[in-house]
Protein backbone atom coordinates (compact mmCIF):
# COMPACT_ATOMS: atom_id res chain seq x y z
CA UNK A 1 0.00 0.00 0.00
CA UNK A 2 2.88 2.33 1.06
CA UNK A 3 6.52 2.67 -0.49
CA UNK A 4 8.63 5.19 0.97
CA UNK A 5 12.35 4.49 -0.65
CA UNK A 6 15.35 6.79 0.15
CA UNK A 7 13.29 10.03 1.15
CA UNK A 8 15.55 13.32 2.06
CA UNK A 9 14.06 16.46 3.23
CA UNK A 10 15.99 19.46 4.28
CA UNK A 11 15.08 22.81 5.56
CA UNK A 12 18.24 24.89 5.24
CA UNK A 13 20.82 23.18 6.36
CA UNK A 14 19.07 20.96 8.82
CA UNK A 15 18.04 17.68 7.17
CA UNK A 16 15.34 16.61 8.55
CA UNK A 17 14.59 13.04 6.63
CA UNK A 18 17.77 11.72 5.27
CA UNK A 19 17.54 8.76 3.40
CA UNK A 20 14.53 6.48 5.12
CA UNK A 21 12.92 3.70 3.50
CA UNK A 22 10.08 1.25 4.64
CA UNK A 23 7.36 -0.51 3.27
CA UNK A 24 3.41 -0.63 4.58
CA UNK A 25 1.35 -3.94 3.55
CA UNK A 26 -2.25 -3.02 2.61
CA UNK A 27 -4.58 -4.26 5.79
CA UNK A 28 -1.52 -3.77 8.35
CA UNK A 29 -0.71 -1.39 10.83
CA UNK A 30 2.74 0.75 10.55
CA UNK A 31 4.17 2.40 13.48
CA UNK A 32 6.36 4.94 13.07
CA UNK A 33 8.39 5.95 16.41
CA UNK A 34 11.00 8.46 16.99
CA UNK A 35 11.94 11.05 19.99
CA UNK A 36 11.19 14.87 19.34
CA UNK A 37 12.76 16.50 16.40
CA UNK A 38 13.54 12.54 14.93
CA UNK A 39 11.94 13.49 11.61
CA UNK A 40 8.69 12.08 12.08
CA UNK A 41 6.45 14.87 11.19
CA UNK A 42 8.30 15.71 8.02
CA UNK A 43 8.25 11.89 7.07
CA UNK A 44 4.46 11.98 7.89
CA UNK A 45 4.03 15.25 5.97
CA UNK A 46 5.67 13.53 2.81
CA UNK A 47 3.59 10.34 2.77
CA UNK A 48 0.25 12.81 3.09
CA UNK A 49 1.67 14.98 0.43
CA UNK A 50 2.11 17.82 2.08
CA UNK A 51 5.87 18.26 1.60
CA UNK A 52 7.53 17.14 -1.53
CA UNK A 53 10.62 14.99 -0.67
CA UNK A 54 14.18 16.58 -2.00
CA UNK A 55 14.83 13.49 -3.27
CA UNK A 56 13.27 9.80 -2.99
CA UNK A 57 9.82 9.09 -3.38
CA UNK A 58 6.59 7.83 -2.27
CA UNK A 59 4.22 5.43 -3.70
CA UNK A 60 0.57 5.14 -2.69
CA UNK A 61 -1.08 2.41 -3.66
CA UNK A 62 1.23 2.23 -6.59
CA UNK A 63 1.29 5.82 -7.74
CA UNK A 64 4.41 7.79 -6.99
CA UNK A 65 3.02 11.18 -5.24
CA UNK A 66 3.82 14.34 -7.26
CA UNK A 67 2.46 17.35 -5.30
CA UNK A 68 -0.57 18.59 -3.12
CA UNK A 69 -2.65 18.58 -5.95
CA UNK A 70 -1.42 14.67 -6.43
CA UNK A 71 -5.11 12.84 -7.33
CA UNK A 72 -4.03 10.09 -5.35
CA UNK A 73 -4.03 12.17 -1.91
CA UNK A 74 -8.01 10.94 -2.38
CA UNK A 75 -6.91 7.39 -1.03
CA UNK A 76 -5.41 8.82 1.89
CA UNK A 77 -7.08 9.78 5.44
CA UNK A 78 -4.88 12.15 7.61
CA UNK A 79 -5.68 12.20 11.92
CA UNK A 80 -3.43 15.23 13.24
CA UNK A 81 -1.75 15.34 16.51
CA UNK A 82 -3.62 18.74 16.53
CA UNK A 83 -7.40 18.84 16.74
CA UNK A 84 -8.71 19.97 12.80
CA UNK A 85 -12.28 21.05 14.06
CA UNK A 86 -14.59 23.88 13.56
CA UNK A 87 -15.53 24.14 17.48
CA UNK A 88 -18.55 26.65 16.39
CA UNK A 89 -19.94 23.85 13.57
CA UNK A 90 -21.85 20.27 14.36
CA UNK A 91 -20.17 17.39 13.90
CA UNK A 92 -22.60 16.68 10.60
CA UNK A 93 -21.14 20.63 9.45
CA UNK A 94 -17.97 19.57 10.39
CA UNK A 95 -17.91 16.84 8.11
CA UNK A 96 -20.07 18.45 5.63
CA UNK A 97 -17.32 20.80 5.35
CA UNK A 98 -14.48 18.50 4.72
CA UNK A 99 -16.24 16.06 2.58
CA UNK A 100 -16.62 19.44 -0.03
CA UNK A 101 -12.67 19.59 0.05
CA UNK A 102 -13.10 15.94 -1.76
CA UNK A 103 -15.84 17.49 -4.35
CA UNK A 104 -18.25 14.86 -2.77
CA UNK A 105 -22.19 15.27 -3.32
CA UNK A 106 -24.39 16.59 -0.89
CA UNK A 107 -26.13 12.46 -0.79
CA UNK A 108 -22.71 11.22 -0.80
CA UNK A 109 -21.55 13.52 2.37
CA UNK A 110 -24.78 12.61 3.94
CA UNK A 111 -24.58 9.10 4.15
CA UNK A 112 -20.71 9.38 4.63
CA UNK A 113 -21.46 11.47 7.93
CA UNK A 114 -24.13 9.03 8.98
CA UNK A 115 -21.74 6.09 8.32
CA UNK A 116 -18.78 6.99 9.83
CA UNK A 117 -20.56 9.00 13.34
CA UNK A 118 -21.50 5.57 13.61
CA UNK A 119 -18.40 4.06 13.61
CA UNK A 120 -16.97 6.88 16.10
CA UNK A 121 -19.81 6.91 18.20
CA UNK A 122 -21.05 9.93 18.16
CA UNK A 123 -24.32 9.43 16.05
CA UNK A 124 -26.56 11.18 19.23
CA UNK A 125 -24.74 14.17 18.91
CA UNK A 126 -24.52 14.88 15.23
CA UNK A 127 -25.74 18.39 15.22
CA UNK A 128 -24.41 19.81 18.83
CA UNK A 129 -21.46 22.05 18.27
CA UNK A 130 -18.43 20.58 18.88
CA UNK A 131 -17.47 22.98 21.50
CA UNK A 132 -19.60 21.30 24.03
CA UNK A 133 -17.71 17.99 23.01
CA UNK A 134 -14.69 16.40 25.50
CA UNK A 135 -11.50 16.33 24.39
CA UNK A 136 -11.93 12.56 23.66
CA UNK A 137 -15.18 12.98 21.89
CA UNK A 138 -13.40 15.82 19.39
CA UNK A 139 -10.43 12.82 18.93
CA UNK A 140 -12.98 10.67 17.91
CA UNK A 141 -14.99 12.91 15.23
CA UNK A 142 -11.12 14.10 14.15
CA UNK A 143 -11.21 10.08 12.72
CA UNK A 144 -14.48 10.69 11.84
CA UNK A 145 -13.45 13.35 8.94
CA UNK A 146 -10.35 11.52 8.09
CA UNK A 147 -12.63 9.07 7.50
CA UNK A 148 -15.46 10.69 5.36
CA UNK A 149 -14.08 10.24 1.88
CA UNK A 150 -13.49 6.42 2.18
CA UNK A 151 -9.67 6.48 2.15
CA UNK A 152 -8.06 3.50 1.39
CA UNK A 153 -4.78 4.80 4.07
CA UNK A 154 -5.35 6.25 7.66
CA UNK A 155 -2.60 8.25 8.85
CA UNK A 156 -2.89 8.99 12.70
CA UNK A 157 -0.15 11.13 14.11
CA UNK A 158 -0.65 11.10 17.91
CA UNK A 159 -4.37 10.74 17.66
CA UNK A 160 -5.03 9.81 21.66
CA UNK A 161 -3.03 12.72 23.24
CA UNK A 162 -4.71 14.25 26.55
CA UNK A 163 -7.51 11.66 26.38
CA UNK A 164 -9.09 9.84 28.94
CA UNK A 165 -8.60 5.87 28.91
CA UNK A 166 -12.32 5.04 27.89
CA UNK A 167 -11.80 7.27 25.04
CA UNK A 168 -8.44 5.93 24.27
CA UNK A 169 -9.97 2.71 24.74
CA UNK A 170 -13.13 3.76 21.94
CA UNK A 171 -10.69 4.75 19.58
CA UNK A 172 -8.76 1.69 19.27
CA UNK A 173 -11.45 0.24 19.38
CA UNK A 174 -12.11 1.62 16.11
CA UNK A 175 -9.12 1.40 14.23
CA UNK A 176 -8.96 -2.54 15.25
CA UNK A 177 -11.80 -2.46 13.52
CA UNK A 178 -10.84 -0.41 10.86
CA UNK A 179 -7.65 -3.05 10.18
CA UNK A 180 -9.58 -5.69 10.14
CA UNK A 181 -11.77 -4.31 6.94
CA UNK A 182 -8.93 -4.15 5.17
CA UNK A 183 -7.62 -0.44 6.00
CA UNK A 184 -4.13 0.09 6.09
CA UNK A 185 -3.17 2.20 8.98
CA UNK A 186 0.01 4.41 9.67
CA UNK A 187 0.49 5.22 13.23
CA UNK A 188 2.63 7.45 15.49
CA UNK A 189 2.57 7.71 19.00
CA UNK A 190 4.73 8.32 22.43
CA UNK A 191 2.46 5.86 23.88
CA UNK A 192 4.57 2.56 23.33
CA UNK A 193 2.28 0.48 24.82
CA UNK A 194 -0.35 1.74 22.14
CA UNK A 195 2.38 1.06 19.51
CA UNK A 196 2.61 -2.80 21.46
CA UNK A 197 -1.17 -3.04 20.78
CA UNK A 198 -1.73 -1.64 17.33
CA UNK A 199 1.06 -2.24 15.07
CA UNK A 200 2.34 -5.13 12.66
CA UNK A 201 5.57 -3.80 11.89
CA UNK A 202 7.48 -0.87 13.65
CA UNK A 203 10.13 1.68 12.56
CA UNK A 204 12.34 3.64 14.90
CA UNK A 205 14.06 6.49 13.19
CA UNK A 206 16.30 9.49 14.97
CA UNK A 207 18.54 11.79 13.45
CA UNK A 208 16.83 11.71 10.58
CA UNK A 209 17.36 8.08 9.50
CA UNK A 210 15.94 4.60 10.34
CA UNK A 211 17.54 3.08 13.40
CA UNK A 212 15.90 0.02 13.68
CA UNK A 213 12.61 -1.57 12.18
CA UNK A 214 10.71 -4.79 12.43
CA UNK A 215 7.92 -7.06 14.59
CA UNK A 216 7.48 -6.51 18.12
CA UNK A 217 8.79 -10.42 18.82
CA UNK A 218 12.17 -9.40 16.38
CA UNK A 219 12.66 -5.87 18.27
CA UNK A 220 12.34 -7.48 21.49
CA UNK A 221 14.72 -9.83 20.75
CA UNK A 222 17.44 -6.97 20.51
CA UNK A 223 16.75 -6.79 24.21
CA UNK A 224 19.90 -8.22 26.15
CA UNK A 225 17.15 -10.14 27.97
CA UNK A 226 12.65 -10.69 27.09
CA UNK A 227 12.31 -10.49 30.59
CA UNK A 228 13.63 -8.83 33.83
CA UNK A 229 13.48 -10.57 37.42
CA UNK A 230 13.55 -8.04 40.83
CA UNK A 231 14.28 -9.13 43.73
CA UNK A 232 13.88 -6.55 47.03
CA UNK A 233 15.69 -7.89 50.26
CA UNK A 234 14.94 -6.39 53.72
CA UNK A 235 18.60 -4.07 53.34
CA UNK A 236 21.68 -3.45 51.80
CA UNK A 237 23.67 -6.06 53.16
CA UNK A 238 21.48 -8.70 52.04
CA UNK A 239 20.91 -7.21 48.48
CA UNK A 240 24.92 -7.22 48.37
CA UNK A 241 24.76 -11.19 49.31
CA UNK A 242 22.01 -11.74 46.92
CA UNK A 243 23.75 -9.85 43.96
CA UNK A 244 27.22 -12.38 44.68
CA UNK A 245 25.27 -15.51 44.97
CA UNK A 246 23.27 -14.52 41.88
CA UNK A 247 26.58 -13.91 39.95
CA UNK A 248 27.94 -16.61 41.04
CA UNK A 249 25.91 -18.79 38.86
CA UNK A 250 25.33 -18.47 34.91
CA UNK A 251 21.82 -16.78 34.30
CA UNK A 252 23.06 -13.74 33.00
CA UNK A 253 23.64 -10.26 34.48
CA UNK A 254 22.82 -9.22 37.65
CA UNK A 255 22.66 -5.36 38.60
CA UNK A 256 22.12 -4.12 42.26
CA UNK A 257 20.76 -0.72 43.32
CA UNK A 258 20.44 -0.16 46.72
CA UNK A 259 18.77 -3.17 48.15
CA UNK A 260 16.89 -4.45 44.78
CA UNK A 261 19.08 -7.13 42.62
CA UNK A 262 17.40 -6.95 39.08
CA UNK A 263 18.45 -10.66 37.25
CA UNK A 264 18.68 -10.04 32.85
CA UNK A 265 18.38 -14.15 32.02
CA UNK A 266 20.70 -14.91 29.21
CA UNK A 267 18.31 -18.05 29.09
CA UNK A 268 14.56 -19.19 29.45
CA UNK A 269 11.91 -18.91 31.83
CA UNK A 270 13.68 -21.76 33.98
CA UNK A 271 15.67 -18.77 35.22
CA UNK A 272 12.84 -17.77 37.46
CA UNK A 273 13.29 -20.93 39.43
CA UNK A 274 16.80 -20.85 39.37
CA UNK A 275 17.36 -17.55 41.24
CA UNK A 276 14.90 -18.58 43.84
CA UNK A 277 16.63 -21.84 43.88
CA UNK A 278 20.10 -20.01 44.27
CA UNK A 279 18.97 -17.51 46.34
CA UNK A 280 17.35 -20.53 48.87
CA UNK A 281 20.85 -22.17 48.75
CA UNK A 282 22.94 -19.11 49.77
CA UNK A 283 20.37 -18.60 53.24
CA UNK A 284 19.38 -14.93 51.60
CA UNK A 285 15.78 -14.55 51.85
CA UNK A 286 13.96 -11.56 50.02
CA UNK A 287 11.16 -9.61 51.11
CA UNK A 288 9.41 -9.43 47.29
CA UNK A 289 10.13 -10.64 44.09
CA UNK A 290 8.50 -9.56 40.72
CA UNK A 291 8.66 -10.63 36.89
CA UNK A 292 9.08 -7.87 34.44
CA UNK A 293 8.51 -8.30 30.55
CA UNK A 294 10.69 -6.56 28.71
CA UNK A 295 8.87 -3.54 26.68
CA UNK A 296 9.03 -1.45 23.31
CA UNK A 297 10.16 1.70 25.45
CA UNK A 298 13.41 -0.45 26.47
CA UNK A 299 14.14 -0.88 23.32
CA UNK A 300 13.06 2.56 22.06
CA UNK A 301 15.36 3.72 24.73
CA UNK A 302 18.44 1.56 24.00
CA UNK A 303 18.04 2.64 20.31
CA UNK A 304 17.52 6.83 20.75
CA UNK A 305 19.41 7.18 23.95
CA UNK A 306 18.15 8.56 27.56
CA UNK A 307 18.70 12.19 27.28
CA UNK A 308 16.02 14.99 26.82
CA UNK A 309 15.11 16.30 23.66
CA UNK A 310 13.33 19.09 23.43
Amino acid sequence: MVLVKDVVKSFGEVRAVNGISFEVAKGTCFGLLGPNGAGKSTAISMIVGTLKPDSGSVTIAGHVLSGDTDPARQKIGYVPQELALFEDLSSLQNLGFFGSLYNMSKPEIARKSAEVLAIVGLSDRATEPVKNFSGGMKRRLNIAIALVQGPELLVLDEPTVGVDPQSRNAIFDVLEKLKAQGMTLIYTSHYMEEVERMCDHILIVDHGKAIISGTLEQLLDTLDSRFRIRFEFLDEDTAVKAEAALNAKTLGKVFRKDSAVEVLPSKNAQAIVDSISYLQGANVMFEDMRVERGSLEEVFLASTGRSLRD
